[in-house]
């Protein structure tokens, strides 16, 4: 049996992992008493994280890399509009709870 080594997915899956650790050092924000809680340059440094993985995960584990230029774009444009609607409705629930 031969296991084909794909060097190019390796050093992707690092970065991703990579990412994540990223994200778990970053949310170590707590109030006065300890509790956990997140500030919002965690919230917003995660959601970015999240949609540069999902674009990472769209090119090179879905071969979107090969695809037509219109389903990239079309991906691009989802990784955005998913961005604008997480942010946005993370900071208008920050101002309608504060």
């Amino acid at each position: 049996m031969r296991i084909d080594f794909n060097k190019r997915l390796l050093i992707v899956w690092v970065a991703l992992t990579a990412m994540t650790l990223i994200y778990v050092w970053l949310d170590e924000a707590v109030d006065q008493n300890g509790t956990l809680k997140a500030s919002t340059a965690v919230t917003v440094s995660a959601i970015v994280i999240a949609l540069i993985k999902v674009r990472i995960i769209f090119r090179e584990f879905m071969e979107v890399r090969h695809a037509p230029v219109l389903l990239c774009r079309l991906t691009d444009g989802w990784v955005v509009l998913i961005g604008a609607c997480l942010l946005g409705s993370y900071f208008v629930g920050s101002a309608v709870a504060g």
